[in-house]
């Protein structure tokens, strides 16, 4: 049986895309590396925002254009808060509540009756993780989060908090190590709350993957601004642990975040940042904002454009509120206009373009170790555009032999300039 696995949405539905890789694996299947060559079509959506719904339809109706003798499933937030719409309108096979997501192998095994063949079975490896083309692995240490922010469809979707036990994540990256795997990024929906359950905390976990493993780089995926333990980030005297954090803030206006029903303000935030970067040299941090929210007054946004700036985040993630039924803000007065809302996300691409340029170029003239890529683009005779990322997740390109192999290794190179687009930098690789 040939298996394609596609996500949408958040670094959460990466990580189980990659789990479930390793086990169709282990059952003896193999990857397709594309819809049309595949038995059966796996389908990780989302639901974050309207647009992120109907890409997920469009997903699912794609895939099927393109395999219709295909089996298909259906998993993630769209699809737990549609299952109805997935199967009976759309013809989804099966659908996988999020709930059910550690069975999703032998469930899809189970009820759409699929044989595999032990003969090819393998333990879980580097084949299941590099041949869907990733550099990384993303594993899941939570999932759920107890607090509702009134925008948050996903809180309804993924349900309770639910942490994985410390032996469990350990085992696995030091498998994914062992299979050839350079970085692992610890990702959940709510990563601060990791332990809520168990009666621990993320930084226990933290050490506990530092001390348990050998992996060269972790990675913490998005982490909101709160729930935070008390000197949290005396971790990152751990080389290991790379700099990179990403807060989402979602409004540079204490109002708009109140409606939001956010557990930090503007001020906890820079304060925050500002002990992070005291205490992590290079730090890299990254942002969500929020553009639209109902009520969202010219003033208010005004705020938030002026907290951007003064933040001087490397990059910021930038989405137009979508009205989600369900949540809290779904039945707001003052919900704005869509156009209102396209000219803020504009105002904030051009302001966010420049702190990313400007992020870069202070970078410039440094020697730091880059993991590479598989990815390259054809250069000159015999050579190609290699690319790669810093510790603190800035994207770097080389030009490289072609013959050279760079690919998942970790070397350094010599940070030249900041690329054309303004989105990554240009290298050379130093002496190692």
């Amino acid at each position: 049986m040939r298996v394609h696995l596609k996500t949408l949405g958040c670094r959460l539905n990466e990580a189980e895309l990659e789990t479930w890789a390793r086990q169709f694996q282990a059952a003896g299947c193999d990857p397709a590396a594309a819809p049309d060559e595949a038995d059966v079509i796996v389908l990780n959506s989302c639901a974050v925002t309207g647009d992120a719904a109907r890409k997920s339809r469009n997903l699912i109706r794609r895939v099927q254009r393109e395999n219709p003798r295909a089996k298909l499933v259906a998993s993630g937030c769209w699809a737990t808060l549609h299952p109805d719409e997935a199967a009976e309108i759309l013809g989804v096979d099966l659908v996988v509540a999020n709930a059910d997501k550690s069975r999703l192998v032998e469930l899809t095994r189970e009820k759409l009756q699929v044989e595999t063949m032990p003969a090819f079975s393998t333990e879980p490896g580097e084949a299941a993780l590099f041949r869907l083309g990733r550099q990384r692995a993303f594993v899941k240490v939570q999932d759920g989060c107890r607090h509702r922010c009134t925008f948050c469809i996903v809180t309804v979707a993924r349900g309770e908090e639910r942490s994985r036990p410390v032996g469990e994540v350990v085992a696995e990256i030091n498998a994914l190590h062992a299979g050839g795997v350079q970085e692992a990024v610890l990702t959940g929906v709510h990563l601060g709350g990791y332990g809520s359950d168990l009666g621990s905390r993320l930084d226990e976990l933290l050490s506990a993957v530092l001390a348990g493993t050998a992996i060269p780089r972790l990675r913490l995926g998005s982490l909101e601004p709160w729930d935070l333990p008390e000197d949290f980030f005396r971790l990152w005297e751990n080389p290991r642990l790379m700099p990179h954090l990403h807060l989402p803030v979602q409004s540079g206006a204490d109002t708009v975040l109140k409606r939001m029903a956010r557990r930090c303000r503007t001020a906890d935030f820079a304060a925050l940042v500002e002990e992070a970067r005291r205490r992590i040299p290079d730090l890299n941090v990254t942002t969500d904002i929020l553009a639209g929210f109902p009520g969202e007054t010219d003033a208010e946004w005004a705020q938030t454009l002026g907290f951007v700036e003064c933040m001087a985040f490397g990059r910021v993630h930038i989405f137009a509120y979508s009205r989600r039924t369900g949540t809290g803000a779904a039945t707001m007065p003052g919900q704005i206009a869509d156009g209102v809302k396209k000219t803020r996300v504009g105002e904030l691409h051009t302001l966010a373009a420049r702190l990313g340029r400007e992020a870069l170029a202070r970078q410039v003239g440094a020697i730091v170790p880059v993991l590479w890529e598989e990815q390259c683009e054809p250069g000159g005779e015999g050579r190609v555009l290699r690319y790669g990322y810093t510790p603190n997740y800035l994207r770097v390109a080389v030009d490289a032999a072609a013959e050279q192999p760079l690919a998942r290794c970790i070397r350094p190179a010599r940070l030249i300039g900041v690329a054309p687009d303004g989105d990554s930098l240009r290298a050379e690789l130093a002496d190692a």
